[in-house]
């Protein structure tokens, strides 16, 4: 039979530990969110075309209300999808 050292664990060793989530507005300097600039928003909308929470994308209250309006104002123009299968 098999020692306990022998027996190797399926699971991840990194599981436990937490990535320091940070804005990255805030980190880089960005003031303004632009509503004209699709391929940047998308970082912010899953697959289905929802957005993503804050816990999530770690971004601050103040920018993720931002990137909010700013989708929302993309979808209005028709440059983001509403409701997608695969938008990635």
């Amino acid at each position: 039979m098999a020692s306990r050292d022998d027996i190797k664990f399926l699971s991840n060793p990194k599981i436990g530990s937490k990535r320091q989530k940070y804005c990255r507005f805030r980190k880089f300097g960005i003031k303004h969110i632009d509503y004209k600039d699709p391929a940047f928003l998308v970082q912010f909308v899953n697959d289905q075309g929802k957005l993503l929470p804050r816990r999530i994308t770690g971004n601050s209250l103040k920018y993720q209300r931002k990137v909010a309006i700013a989708v929302k104002r993309a979808r209005h123009l028709a440059m983001l999808p509403y409701v997608t299968d695969l938008l990635k």
